[in-house]
Protein backbone atom coordinates (compact mmCIF):
# COMPACT_ATOMS: atom_id res chain seq x y z
CA UNK A 1 0.00 0.00 0.00
CA UNK A 2 2.51 2.60 -1.19
CA UNK A 3 -0.13 5.09 -2.33
CA UNK A 4 -3.79 5.85 -1.72
CA UNK A 5 -4.69 4.45 -5.13
CA UNK A 6 -3.69 1.03 -3.74
CA UNK A 7 -6.50 1.22 -1.17
CA UNK A 8 -8.93 -0.19 -3.72
CA UNK A 9 -6.98 -3.47 -3.54
CA UNK A 10 -7.38 -3.83 0.23
CA UNK A 11 -8.79 -7.12 1.46
CA UNK A 12 -8.45 -6.62 5.24
CA UNK A 13 -8.55 -3.37 7.21
CA UNK A 14 -8.33 -2.69 10.95
CA UNK A 15 -10.24 0.42 12.05
CA UNK A 16 -9.63 1.94 15.47
CA UNK A 17 -12.43 4.28 16.61
CA UNK A 18 -11.66 6.79 19.35
CA UNK A 19 -13.89 7.52 22.32
CA UNK A 20 -14.63 11.02 21.03
CA UNK A 21 -16.24 9.41 17.97
CA UNK A 22 -18.13 6.74 19.91
CA UNK A 23 -19.40 9.00 22.74
CA UNK A 24 -20.90 12.43 23.24
CA UNK A 25 -21.94 14.33 26.38
CA UNK A 26 -24.99 12.09 26.81
CA UNK A 27 -23.13 8.79 26.54
CA UNK A 28 -22.85 6.53 23.52
CA UNK A 29 -23.47 8.34 20.23
CA UNK A 30 -25.83 5.82 18.65
CA UNK A 31 -26.23 7.80 15.43
CA UNK A 32 -22.46 7.64 14.86
CA UNK A 33 -22.40 3.91 15.58
CA UNK A 34 -25.16 3.41 13.03
CA UNK A 35 -23.32 5.52 10.45
CA UNK A 36 -20.05 3.66 10.97
CA UNK A 37 -21.82 0.30 10.79
CA UNK A 38 -23.26 1.33 7.44
CA UNK A 39 -19.76 2.16 6.22
CA UNK A 40 -18.49 -1.22 7.44
CA UNK A 41 -21.29 -2.83 5.44
CA UNK A 42 -20.23 -0.95 2.31
CA UNK A 43 -16.63 -2.14 2.74
CA UNK A 44 -17.79 -5.70 3.31
CA UNK A 45 -19.85 -5.56 0.11
CA UNK A 46 -16.66 -4.58 -1.72
CA UNK A 47 -15.06 -7.80 -0.49
CA UNK A 48 -13.08 -6.33 2.42
CA UNK A 49 -12.75 -7.88 5.86
CA UNK A 50 -13.14 -5.29 8.62
CA UNK A 51 -11.84 -5.47 12.19
CA UNK A 52 -12.97 -2.82 14.67
CA UNK A 53 -10.94 -1.68 17.67
CA UNK A 54 -13.49 0.27 19.65
CA UNK A 55 -12.84 2.73 22.45
CA UNK A 56 -15.69 4.06 24.53
CA UNK A 57 -16.29 1.52 27.31
CA UNK A 58 -15.00 3.72 30.13
CA UNK A 59 -16.76 6.81 28.77
CA UNK A 60 -20.02 4.91 28.38
CA UNK A 61 -19.71 3.48 31.88
CA UNK A 62 -19.05 6.88 33.45
CA UNK A 63 -22.24 8.26 31.97
CA UNK A 64 -24.23 5.10 32.69
CA UNK A 65 -23.22 5.17 36.37
CA UNK A 66 -23.47 8.99 36.55
CA UNK A 67 -19.81 9.55 37.42
CA UNK A 68 -18.72 13.02 38.53
CA UNK A 69 -16.11 14.70 36.32
CA UNK A 70 -12.43 14.48 37.16
CA UNK A 71 -9.56 11.99 37.10
CA UNK A 72 -10.23 8.31 37.77
CA UNK A 73 -8.54 5.80 40.03
CA UNK A 74 -7.70 2.47 38.42
CA UNK A 75 -10.47 0.79 40.43
CA UNK A 76 -13.11 3.25 39.23
CA UNK A 77 -11.88 3.05 35.65
CA UNK A 78 -12.18 -0.73 35.77
CA UNK A 79 -15.66 -0.47 37.28
CA UNK A 80 -16.81 1.98 34.62
CA UNK A 81 -15.33 -0.24 31.91
CA UNK A 82 -17.30 -3.21 33.27
CA UNK A 83 -20.56 -1.28 33.06
CA UNK A 84 -19.72 0.45 29.81
CA UNK A 85 -18.53 -2.65 27.96
CA UNK A 86 -22.04 -4.13 28.15
CA UNK A 87 -23.58 -0.97 26.73
CA UNK A 88 -20.87 -0.61 24.09
CA UNK A 89 -21.18 -4.14 22.72
CA UNK A 90 -24.98 -4.03 22.83
CA UNK A 91 -24.85 -0.85 20.76
CA UNK A 92 -22.42 -2.35 18.24
CA UNK A 93 -24.47 -5.55 17.99
CA UNK A 94 -27.64 -3.58 17.29
CA UNK A 95 -25.98 -1.21 14.80
CA UNK A 96 -24.20 -3.96 12.86
CA UNK A 97 -27.16 -6.37 12.87
CA UNK A 98 -29.22 -3.71 11.10
CA UNK A 99 -26.99 -4.51 8.11
CA UNK A 100 -27.16 -8.26 8.71
CA UNK A 101 -23.61 -8.22 10.13
CA UNK A 102 -22.65 -10.30 13.15
CA UNK A 103 -20.52 -8.70 15.87
CA UNK A 104 -18.00 -10.77 17.86
CA UNK A 105 -16.38 -9.33 20.96
CA UNK A 106 -12.70 -9.89 21.80
CA UNK A 107 -11.25 -8.46 25.02
CA UNK A 108 -7.46 -8.38 25.29
CA UNK A 109 -4.80 -7.43 27.81
CA UNK A 110 -1.22 -6.57 26.90
CA UNK A 111 -0.18 -9.85 28.49
CA UNK A 112 -2.29 -11.74 25.93
CA UNK A 113 -0.13 -10.38 23.13
CA UNK A 114 3.16 -10.34 25.07
CA UNK A 115 3.11 -14.13 25.43
CA UNK A 116 3.94 -15.64 22.05
CA UNK A 117 1.68 -18.69 22.53
CA UNK A 118 -1.31 -16.55 23.55
CA UNK A 119 -0.52 -14.19 20.68
CA UNK A 120 -0.80 -17.08 18.22
CA UNK A 121 -4.05 -18.30 19.84
CA UNK A 122 -5.51 -14.79 19.58
CA UNK A 123 -4.49 -14.65 15.91
CA UNK A 124 -6.15 -18.02 15.22
CA UNK A 125 -9.37 -16.94 16.95
CA UNK A 126 -9.43 -13.72 14.98
CA UNK A 127 -8.88 -15.48 11.67
CA UNK A 128 -11.60 -18.01 12.49
CA UNK A 129 -14.08 -15.20 13.18
CA UNK A 130 -13.20 -13.58 9.86
CA UNK A 131 -13.73 -16.90 8.07
CA UNK A 132 -17.16 -17.02 9.69
CA UNK A 133 -17.89 -13.57 8.22
CA UNK A 134 -18.18 -11.97 11.67
CA UNK A 135 -17.06 -8.41 12.46
CA UNK A 136 -14.61 -8.61 15.37
CA UNK A 137 -15.01 -5.75 17.84
CA UNK A 138 -11.90 -5.55 20.01
CA UNK A 139 -11.19 -3.61 23.17
CA UNK A 140 -8.79 -3.73 26.06
CA UNK A 141 -10.00 -5.83 28.99
CA UNK A 142 -9.83 -2.87 31.39
CA UNK A 143 -11.71 -4.69 34.15
CA UNK A 144 -8.83 -7.09 34.80
CA UNK A 145 -5.76 -5.35 33.34
CA UNK A 146 -3.24 -4.10 35.88
CA UNK A 147 -1.16 -1.00 35.12
CA UNK A 148 1.87 -3.08 34.19
CA UNK A 149 -0.24 -5.27 31.87
CA UNK A 150 -2.02 -2.47 30.03
CA UNK A 151 -1.47 -1.32 26.48
CA UNK A 152 -1.63 2.24 27.79
CA UNK A 153 -3.84 3.50 24.96
CA UNK A 154 -6.09 2.09 22.26
CA UNK A 155 -3.83 3.47 19.53
CA UNK A 156 -1.18 0.99 20.65
CA UNK A 157 -3.80 -1.74 20.94
CA UNK A 158 -5.10 -0.93 17.46
CA UNK A 159 -1.65 -1.09 15.89
CA UNK A 160 -0.91 -4.42 17.57
CA UNK A 161 -4.26 -5.83 16.43
CA UNK A 162 -3.56 -4.65 12.88
CA UNK A 163 -0.23 -6.49 12.99
CA UNK A 164 -1.83 -9.54 14.62
CA UNK A 165 -4.47 -9.62 11.88
CA UNK A 166 -1.92 -9.04 9.10
CA UNK A 167 -4.12 -6.23 7.83
CA UNK A 168 -3.43 -4.34 4.63
CA UNK A 169 -4.24 -1.00 6.25
CA UNK A 170 -4.78 0.52 9.70
CA UNK A 171 -7.26 3.40 9.89
CA UNK A 172 -7.20 5.43 13.10
CA UNK A 173 -10.38 7.50 13.41
CA UNK A 174 -10.28 10.50 15.74
CA UNK A 175 -12.08 13.85 16.00
CA UNK A 176 -9.55 15.92 14.04
CA UNK A 177 -8.59 15.73 10.39
CA UNK A 178 -5.12 14.25 10.86
CA UNK A 179 -1.57 15.38 11.68
CA UNK A 180 -1.02 19.10 11.30
CA UNK A 181 2.23 20.87 10.54
CA UNK A 182 1.93 22.53 13.95
CA UNK A 183 -0.46 22.54 16.90
CA UNK A 184 -3.92 23.64 15.68
CA UNK A 185 -4.81 24.75 19.21
CA UNK A 186 -2.85 28.00 18.84
CA UNK A 187 -5.75 29.72 17.06
CA UNK A 188 -4.30 29.63 13.55
CA UNK A 189 -5.06 27.33 10.63
CA UNK A 190 -1.97 25.13 10.18
CA UNK A 191 -1.66 23.02 7.05
CA UNK A 192 -2.70 19.38 7.25
CA UNK A 193 0.06 16.90 6.42
CA UNK A 194 -1.40 14.52 3.84
CA UNK A 195 1.61 12.20 3.47
CA UNK A 196 4.30 11.04 5.90
CA UNK A 197 7.11 9.08 4.28
CA UNK A 198 8.80 8.15 7.56
CA UNK A 199 7.95 8.76 11.22
CA UNK A 200 11.10 10.66 12.14
CA UNK A 201 11.77 12.58 15.38
CA UNK A 202 10.69 15.73 13.53
CA UNK A 203 7.32 14.13 12.68
CA UNK A 204 6.92 12.95 16.28
CA UNK A 205 7.59 16.52 17.43
CA UNK A 206 4.73 17.81 15.28
CA UNK A 207 2.39 15.44 17.16
CA UNK A 208 3.01 17.36 20.38
CA UNK A 209 2.89 15.99 23.89
CA UNK A 210 1.08 12.84 24.94
CA UNK A 211 -2.43 13.86 25.91
CA UNK A 212 -5.94 12.65 25.28
CA UNK A 213 -9.55 13.01 26.31
CA UNK A 214 -10.71 12.74 29.94
CA UNK A 215 -12.35 9.40 29.14
CA UNK A 216 -9.59 8.11 26.91
CA UNK A 217 -5.83 8.04 26.66
CA UNK A 218 -3.25 8.98 24.11
CA UNK A 219 -3.65 11.95 21.79
CA UNK A 220 -1.94 12.63 18.46
CA UNK A 221 1.43 11.55 19.88
CA UNK A 222 0.30 7.95 20.43
CA UNK A 223 -1.44 7.87 17.06
CA UNK A 224 1.69 8.92 15.19
CA UNK A 225 3.82 6.53 17.24
CA UNK A 226 1.44 3.68 16.38
CA UNK A 227 1.62 4.59 12.68
CA UNK A 228 5.41 4.60 12.88
CA UNK A 229 5.49 1.14 14.41
CA UNK A 230 3.23 -0.22 11.70
CA UNK A 231 5.35 1.42 9.02
CA UNK A 232 8.32 -0.54 10.34
CA UNK A 233 6.15 -3.66 9.97
CA UNK A 234 5.49 -2.75 6.35
CA UNK A 235 1.90 -1.65 6.90
CA UNK A 236 0.23 1.56 5.76
CA UNK A 237 -1.78 3.73 8.17
CA UNK A 238 -4.18 6.65 7.97
CA UNK A 239 -5.21 9.04 10.73
CA UNK A 240 -8.53 10.62 9.74
CA UNK A 241 -11.58 12.36 11.16
CA UNK A 242 -14.22 9.80 12.08
CA UNK A 243 -16.90 12.49 12.00
CA UNK A 244 -16.36 13.05 8.27
CA UNK A 245 -19.28 11.78 6.21
CA UNK A 246 -18.62 8.31 4.73
CA UNK A 247 -14.98 8.54 5.76
CA UNK A 248 -14.21 4.82 5.34
CA UNK A 249 -15.55 4.25 1.79
CA UNK A 250 -14.10 7.59 0.70
CA UNK A 251 -10.69 6.58 2.01
CA UNK A 252 -10.93 3.26 0.19
CA UNK A 253 -11.76 5.17 -3.00
CA UNK A 254 -8.39 6.90 -2.66
CA UNK A 255 -9.71 10.28 -1.57
CA UNK A 256 -7.07 12.43 0.16
CA UNK A 257 -8.59 12.47 3.64
CA UNK A 258 -6.46 12.59 6.77
CA UNK A 259 -2.76 11.78 7.00
CA UNK A 260 -1.36 8.79 5.12
CA UNK A 261 1.71 7.05 6.59
CA UNK A 262 3.61 5.13 3.93
CA UNK A 263 5.02 1.69 4.89
CA UNK A 264 8.78 1.24 5.17
CA UNK A 265 10.62 -0.02 2.09
CA UNK A 266 12.44 -2.64 4.19
CA UNK A 267 9.94 -3.78 6.83
CA UNK A 268 10.46 -6.03 9.82
CA UNK A 269 8.99 -9.52 9.73
CA UNK A 270 5.97 -10.39 11.86
CA UNK A 271 7.98 -12.19 14.55
CA UNK A 272 10.47 -9.36 15.00
CA UNK A 273 7.68 -6.78 15.04
CA UNK A 274 5.99 -8.73 17.83
CA UNK A 275 9.32 -8.91 19.66
CA UNK A 276 9.93 -5.18 19.34
CA UNK A 277 6.50 -3.92 20.35
CA UNK A 278 4.36 -6.61 22.00
CA UNK A 279 6.77 -8.80 23.99
CA UNK A 280 7.24 -7.90 27.66
CA UNK A 281 10.93 -8.28 28.68
CA UNK A 282 11.49 -10.33 31.84
CA UNK A 283 15.03 -9.11 32.41
CA UNK A 284 17.95 -6.96 31.27
CA UNK A 285 21.32 -8.16 29.95
CA UNK A 286 24.24 -5.76 30.29
CA UNK A 287 26.78 -6.24 27.50
CA UNK A 288 30.31 -4.92 27.01
CA UNK A 289 31.36 -2.45 24.31
CA UNK A 290 32.62 -5.16 21.96
CA UNK A 291 29.36 -7.06 22.11
CA UNK A 292 27.38 -3.84 21.64
CA UNK A 293 29.31 -3.05 18.46
CA UNK A 294 28.86 -6.59 17.17
CA UNK A 295 25.09 -6.43 17.76
CA UNK A 296 24.45 -2.92 16.46
CA UNK A 297 27.03 -2.51 13.69
CA UNK A 298 27.43 -6.04 12.39
CA UNK A 299 24.09 -7.77 13.06
CA UNK A 300 25.72 -10.51 15.13
CA UNK A 301 24.26 -12.76 17.82
CA UNK A 302 24.96 -12.17 21.52
CA UNK A 303 27.49 -14.63 22.87
CA UNK A 304 27.98 -15.40 26.60
CA UNK A 305 31.42 -13.80 26.52
CA UNK A 306 29.89 -10.37 25.89
CA UNK A 307 27.46 -10.47 28.83
CA UNK A 308 28.79 -8.58 31.86
CA UNK A 309 25.76 -8.77 34.16
CA UNK A 310 21.99 -9.17 34.14
CA UNK A 311 18.87 -8.28 36.09
CA UNK A 312 15.64 -10.22 36.55
CA UNK A 313 14.48 -13.81 36.59
CA UNK A 314 13.77 -15.35 33.21
CA UNK A 315 13.33 -18.71 31.55
CA UNK A 316 14.73 -19.84 28.22
CA UNK A 317 12.62 -18.27 25.48
CA UNK A 318 11.66 -15.19 27.51
CA UNK A 319 12.18 -11.72 26.10
CA UNK A 320 15.02 -9.67 27.59
CA UNK A 321 16.27 -6.13 26.98
CA UNK A 322 19.89 -5.76 25.83
CA UNK A 323 21.65 -2.85 27.53
CA UNK A 324 25.09 -1.30 27.00
CA UNK A 325 26.99 -1.67 30.27
CA UNK A 326 29.03 1.51 29.76
CA UNK A 327 26.20 4.05 29.47
CA UNK A 328 23.00 2.08 30.18
CA UNK A 329 21.58 2.68 26.70
CA UNK A 330 18.94 0.14 25.65
CA UNK A 331 20.15 -1.46 22.43
CA UNK A 332 17.32 -3.85 21.65
CA UNK A 333 15.25 -6.80 22.78
CA UNK A 334 15.64 -10.51 22.13
CA UNK A 335 14.66 -14.00 23.19
CA UNK A 336 17.19 -15.49 25.58
CA UNK A 337 18.33 -19.10 25.15
CA UNK A 338 19.26 -19.75 28.79
CA UNK A 339 17.59 -19.30 32.17
CA UNK A 340 18.89 -16.65 34.53
CA UNK A 341 20.67 -19.22 36.77
CA UNK A 342 22.27 -20.80 33.70
CA UNK A 343 23.35 -17.41 32.38
CA UNK A 344 24.93 -16.56 35.71
CA UNK A 345 27.22 -19.57 35.26
CA UNK A 346 28.23 -18.93 31.66
CA UNK A 347 28.29 -15.11 31.25
CA UNK A 348 31.73 -13.79 30.38
CA UNK A 349 32.84 -17.23 29.21
CA UNK A 350 33.55 -18.55 25.72
CA UNK A 351 30.82 -20.47 23.91
CA UNK A 352 33.04 -23.56 23.81
CA UNK A 353 32.90 -23.70 27.61
CA UNK A 354 29.10 -23.95 27.90
CA UNK A 355 29.02 -27.74 27.66
CA UNK A 356 31.69 -28.11 30.34
CA UNK A 357 30.04 -25.62 32.72
CA UNK A 358 26.37 -26.62 32.36
CA UNK A 359 26.70 -30.21 31.17
CA UNK A 360 24.78 -29.35 28.01
CA UNK A 361 24.83 -26.77 25.22
CA UNK A 362 21.64 -26.27 23.27
CA UNK A 363 22.91 -23.02 21.74
CA UNK A 364 26.25 -21.25 21.43
CA UNK A 365 24.43 -17.91 21.59
CA UNK A 366 22.73 -16.29 24.55
CA UNK A 367 20.47 -14.46 22.07
CA UNK A 368 20.50 -15.47 18.40
CA UNK A 369 20.34 -12.67 15.83
CA UNK A 370 17.18 -14.20 14.32
CA UNK A 371 15.47 -13.60 17.68
CA UNK A 372 16.91 -10.13 18.22
CA UNK A 373 15.63 -6.67 17.33
CA UNK A 374 17.96 -3.67 17.55
CA UNK A 375 16.08 -0.46 18.24
CA UNK A 376 16.02 1.83 15.21
CA UNK A 377 17.28 4.95 17.02
CA UNK A 378 20.28 2.94 18.27
CA UNK A 379 21.04 1.45 14.87
CA UNK A 380 20.94 4.87 13.23
CA UNK A 381 23.65 6.11 15.58
CA UNK A 382 25.89 3.14 15.07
Amino acid sequence: MDSRSDFRKIRRVTVKIGSRIICNDQGLAYDRLRALSGQVDLLRRRGMEVILVSSGAVAAGRRKLKSPPGPLTIERKQAYAAAGQVALMTAWEKALSAHDLRAAQILLTADDLADRHRFIHAKNTLFTLLEMKAVPVINENDTVALDELKFGDNDTLGSLVASLAESDLFVNLTDIDGLYDRDPKDGTEPPLIHLVEKVSPAVIAKAGKREGSPDGTGGMYTKVRAAGRLSERGMASVIANGLTRDVLPRLMDGEELGTFFRPAAKPRGARKHWLAFAARPKGRLMVDAGAARALVDNGKSLLPKGVRDFEGLFAAGDAVTIVASDDGAELGVGLVNYTSPELKSIMGRASQEIQEILGFCHSEEVVHRDNLVIFENVASKA
